[in-house]
């Protein structure tokens, strides 16, 4: 990835004044109930500065990617995720990867976003329609992804992603997110929870678990205001019998290289390579759509694959 360094001053000082990212993994009531708490900030911030988005569009990405962010406790090994939404709305759609190792990359299907009237509040509800969610998985050193799929019902990034969890994988999940701005349209505060029952947890301590997880406070705005992670796990959860299982850092990342691309660049017919050198700009440019990078590079590149007379 080409890191596009976050240069906003008045942000770079906001950081100063805030906790560090990161997600905190937890249980509760006796290893009933698993769970995660993330605050992501810089991490949707460097989202948007990766894919230059403008206000609307980073707060559609910024839930997406949070998401994304919070599937990752739930893998083994070398796992990976897609987590994607197709709409017939003015969203059109989005594709967020999550990588095992810690980090996520994604992006909008249709950059910029163009609601039909102008947004009044920060609902996203009307830039969805008829659509479906899907969540692909890829297990480390399975042949095959396994992939789930339903309808949209919510119109809601993280209540459509708990619907697929209890629609498709049987398992009562919660997920909430939130992203704050400031007047100036700048990300202030960002992250997410989630929460899932595991088998056989007890009918009364799901109640319980229920009830402090909708209480949860606007997670945007706490971040916002220098909250922290454990205040919300030990005081929102405290008669669920919170234990802290592991911190883990979590980035906004994209494995792509110039290697990378230049290497899928001359996996084209050789044929369409002498094109590119006969006809085509004296530089060539590749983008990956995952993260906003642009490599460049010479066409006299393509003399390695090609016969030139």
């Amino acid at each position: 990835m080409i890191d596009k360094p976050i240069t906003d001053p008045v942000l770079i000082e906001k950081f100063k004044t805030m906790h560090e990212d990161g997600m905190t993994v937890f249980m509760l009531g006796e290893d009933q109930i698993r769970g995660a708490f993330f605050h992501g900030t810089r991490f949707v911030n460097k989202m948007r500065v990766q894919h230059n988005l403008g206000l609307l569009e980073s707060l559609a990405l910024g839930h997406a990617s949070l998401c994304g962010a919070l599937l990752i406790p739930t893998m083994k090994g070398r796992d990976r995720i897609i987590f994607r939404c197709d709409t017939q709305g003015p969203l059109v759609g989005f594709s967020v990867e999550a990588f095992s190792e810690g980090f996520v990359r994604g992006y909008l299907l249709e950059d910029p976003i163009r609601p039909d009237v102008p947004l009044e509040t920060w609902d996203l509800k009307p830039l969805f329609g008829e659509g479906k969610i899907s969540v692909i998985r890829f297990p480390e050193g399975a042949k095959e992804p396994l992939t789930g799929i339903i309808e949209i019902k919510h119109k809601n990034i993280a209540l459509d992603l708990s619907e697929y969890f209890l629609q498709s994988e049987q398992t009562v999940t919660g997920f909430n997110t939130g992203v704050q701005f400031d007047k100036e349209g700048r990300i202030i505060g960002a992250g997410g929870i989630y929460i899932q029952v595991m088998p056989g947890a007890e009918e009364a301590l799901i109640e319980k678990v229920e009830r402090a997880f909708a209480a949860c406070p606007s997670i945007g705005q706490w971040f916002a205001e220098g909250g922290d992670r454990e205040d919300v796990i030990f005081g929102l959860f405290r008669d669920c019998n919170p234990k802290v299982l592991i911190e883990r850092k979590i980035d906004f990342y994209c494995p792509c290289s110039e290697d990378n691309f230049r290497n899928k660049l001359f996996t084209l017919p050789e044929k369409e390579l002498a094109d590119m050198y006969e006809n085509g700009p004296e530089q060539i440019e590749l983008y990956c759509h995952n993260c906003g990078s642009v490599y460049k590079y010479p066409k006299t590149i393509l003399k390695e694959k090609i016969d030139v007379h």
